[in-house]
């Protein structure tokens, strides 16, 4: 099994943001950690890696899709939004935003 970097949820960092208070439901946040860490599986992209025993450990694919996919909400989706409303409906795209 490939050995990722260990990531915590619960860490404190230098601005004292704890990431798992951060994900507050009803939020895109939330929706993209709740569907990656429980509905997907990602296992398909471990045979890739090979630093089981040996090498540098890497980043869980499932810490890089979330990544991904909130980056490309709030370039690409994010814009449509109005802020005054705290919510979004984008009709084109049929998505629902709805910031908790």
């Amino acid at each position: 099994m490939p050995r990722f970097k260990h990531y915590n949820y619960d860490q404190d960092a230098m601005v004292v943001i704890n990431y798992q208070e951060q994900l507050q439901p009803g939020t895109f946040e939330h929706a993209v950690h709740y569907l990656i860490e429980h509905k997907l599986d990602l296992s398909v992209f471990h045979p890739k890696y090979r630093n089981d025993d040996t090498g540098r450990t890497t980043y869980d694919p499932a810490i890089l899709l979330k990544i991904i996919l909130f980056a490309y909400f709030w370039v690409f989706l994010q814009p449509h939004c109005t802020t005054r409303s705290r919510s979004c409906e984008l009709s084109k795209k049929g998505i629902i935003y709805t910031h908790g």
